[in-house]
Formats: C-alpha cells, structure tokens, sequence
C-alpha cells in the first residue's frame, strides 16, 4: 500500500464494561478499506466525556488528515481547542494517538516497539498487587503470586477498624468506638451508609492517617521477617496522608528497602518531596495525577522521584509519554507506567511498547484480565515467569471484538462512575 496517500475517513468510540470496568476505546478507520487502528482513550472517572470530546471534536478535526502526521495531529489536537492539559481531552487524543501509532506499525509491518527503535529487553518486568485485611492473608497472597513467578509484589492491608482503604479488601466492621485506633466517628456523610442499595465503583468509608501508617508497618514488618528479603515489595500512599506525616513515613519505611513507595505527595504538594529527598534514601514513584508534561519534567530534572509513575493515556498517549521517558533516561529516572485494572487492554499494550523500547524502563505494573475483558481484546499481553511479553505482531498488536463490545454497555453507577469521597472521622474528605 502507499503510505503517502492514507487519509483518516472515520473515527468511532467504543463504551463497554466486561468485568465492572468502564472501558473507552478510539478505533481510527482508513481510506484503506481493511487498514484501521485502535487506540486506549479510558479514564473510567468521566469516561462519557471522553467518548464526546472524541466524537465531538476529534472526530470532525481529523477526518481527512494523513495518518502518517502523527506528531502534528498531537500538537494541533493538543492546541487548537483552547481547552488543554486536562484529563478529559488528553484520554481522548491518547486514543486517536495510540490508533495512529497502531496504524503506522501495520502500514510498516513492524511492532510499535520496532518502529521506535527495537527492542532493550527480551520481556518486561512486572508487578501485581496482594492484599487483605488481615496479615496472614496478604502473606499467603503474596507466596502464591511468588509461586506463580512473579518477584515484584504490591502490598496493601486494611487498617483495624477503619471501613476503607484503598488498594485493599474491605473490613468487615462496622463503626469503631475504639479511641485507641483512631478518633470516633461522628460523620454521617458516607453516602453508602445511608443507601447501601446504590453501586458505587469505589464505596466511600472512613480513613485515618495515623492507624493506616500504623498497620502498614505492622505489614511490611511481617512480610520481611515471614518470607524474608528476596522478593521486591513495592507499597502504594495514594496521597491519603498529610504531606509532615509522609516525610516521616518515608523516613521509617527505608529499613523495609522497598523497591517502591508510590504517591506519597498529591500533585499539589510537589515540593515537598525535595525535603524526603534530602532526609531518605526511600526510591519514590509519582505522576498518575499528572496530566501536563510539564509537571514532570522539574521533578526529573530535580531527580525528586526515581520512577515516573504516569498513566500513558492521561498525558495523551505514546507521543508524550515516549519523549517524557528520553528525559527520564537523562537524569537516570526509570519509568513505571500506570497499568492497573482499570486501564485498558489496549493500554497495556501500549505501555509495552515503550517496556520494550524504553532503555531506562524500570516496573510494569500488571493487572491479570478476568475472562471477558481478556476475550474481548485479542492479543492481550501474556504474562510468563513475571514478564509481560510482546506478540510480535505489527502495531500493538491487539485488537477489539466489536459484537462483544456490544453486549457489554455501561451500568448505571452513582456519579456517573466516580469515586465517593472517603472521608475521616470528622467528614472532612480525604485526597485524592
């Protein structure tokens, strides 16, 4: 085929949800009848925004354009709205970026990862999360994922007498009058207390700073004296804590050598990483807030973080994120894309893409697919021995089962499928 004369003639979303999780997904059809292109466009916290700013905006922007101008469809993308660096438009020009780029490696017959230099490895490390509510659970979570080949481990644990945590199961209790784990509650502003018939993607609870710090040592205390210090345990923040309290739990945590601790700081509380820097040697991972390049780049260049903990589609897809890692490489931070079970399939793909390429790749998180999202995207990125590895074949190498798609439209969730604010025990709500 002529790679000159290739135009886009149309672009379609797709809005599914296989196993409870919203799913946007950008297929760039072609003047080449059976040449197309599917791209990762999800953010599952406004994903109907998304699907609009494509077809709304996208869609009528680019019909026409060559598929070959990947970089100037970015940039004019990017700018031409007036309406930049937000979530919303950015996971709506990931997908047509990432469609472009799956394009352009079938047009070459080349993988993604050829097409931006080959290979650095055979296969990328990744990890996958253990956790529970109990101490003994996550310690068995975690041998069998051992077991199971996996060296990089997540680890998260409720805290005693709290109903929410995130990144673990659970507690079964119901308020605590406790004062010894925690203040008591007084909040009546949990909306899943007072309708607990109403579906939440993230049911709202009560969280604690200081107890949630408390049984998080309690764990990674465990874990180094039950199954000892030959596994890699990597342990995620979520920015729930004052930014004080994270500086001194950066500091206690450095005795547990964790291969990661992950969004200590919200977005807004960048500088205060510079004071764990010069107070720990604790390695840091930041960034699936952040959706502007430049929020990145002092924080590189400072070398505040040691992984860049981006969701590819949030900063628009493989065109940002590619140049985001080449900083990275010079200050000698390695990345870790955002690769939880709300990204999609496609996404996954793409962030082996630059795994692969990436010579300063660090971590890929992983989430193992259930069945029907597995189904409905052939070519999902296996996973043997820990490693993800690459299909070999052109593009990313992944596809979309339409009529699949079709039979699992979106259910109706409270917020549109936001999250419920998690709140302390006096209401006030709790980041992020």
């Amino acid at each position: 085929m002529s790679m000159n004369n290739v135009t886009i003639r149309d672009i379609k979303t797709f809005l599914t949800e296989p196993d409870n999780i919203r799913l946007v997904t950008v297929k760039i059809e072609t003047s080449e009848p059976e040449l197309y292109g599917v791209g990762d466009a999800t953010f599952t916290q406004r994903p109907t925004a998304v699907a609009t700013a494509v077809n709304d905006y996208l869609r009528p922007f680019l019909i026409g354009r060559s598929v070959n101008d990947i970089e100037d469809i970015w940039q004019t993308s990017y700018v031409s709205s007036y309406w930049r660096n937000g979530p919303v438009l950015n996971n709506a020009i990931s997908g047509v970026d990432q469609a472009l780029w799956d394009i352009k490696g079938k047009m070459a017959n080349m993988p993604v990862y050829d097409l931006l230099g080959g290979r650095a490895r055979e296969a990328a490390a990744g990890y996958v999360h253990a956790s529970s509510a109990e101490l003994i659970e996550v310690e068995d979570n975690v041998k069998s994922l051992l077991e199971k080949g996996f060296h990089y481990v997540r680890v998260q644990i409720a805290t005693p007498g709290l109903t929410s945590n995130y990144g673990s199961k659970q507690n079964k209790e119901k308020e605590s009058k406790d004062t010894f784990i925690g203040p008591r509650w007084i909040t009546s502003w949990i909306p899943a207390e007072k309708d607990p018939n109403l579906t939440y993607a993230h049911p709202a609870g009560i969280f604690e700073p200081r107890p949630y710090v408390r049984s998080t040592l309690k764990l990674f205390d465990h874990l180094r004296n039950k199954i000892g210090w030959n596994f890699e345990m990597l342990h995620d923040v979520h920015e729930r804590i004052p930014p004080i309290m994270g500086v001194w739990f950066a500091k206690e945590v450095e005795k547990y050598e964790l291969f990661f601790l992950e969004d200590l700081f919200s977005p807004e509380d960048n500088e205060y990483f510079r004071i764990v820097r010069n107070q720990c040697s604790t390695p840091i991972a930041m960034g699936e807030l952040w959706n502007n390049p430049h929020e990145i780049v002092p924080m590189i260049k400072d070398r505040l973080i040691d992984f860049i903990r981006i969701h590819m589609s949030q900063i628009g897809g493989i065109t940002p994120a590619r140049k985001i890692s080449a900083v990275g490489e010079l200050f000698n931070v390695r990345t870790a894309w955002h690769g939880p079970g709300d990204t999609s399939p496609i996404g996954h793909a793409a962030n082996l893409m630059l795994d692969l390429n990436n010579y300063n790749f660090g971590i890929q998180e992983y989430a193992i697919p259930p069945k029907h999202t597995k189904e409905m995207f052939p070519g999902f990125p296996e996973v043997r021995d820990g490693y993800m590895w690459p299909n070999g074949k052109p593009g990313l190498g992944i596809d979309i089962d339409e009529n699949m798609a079709s039979k699992f439209p979106y259910k109706d969730r409270a917020y549109g499928g936001a999250w419920s604010p998690t709140r302390r025990g006096d209401g006030s709500m709790v980041k992020p």
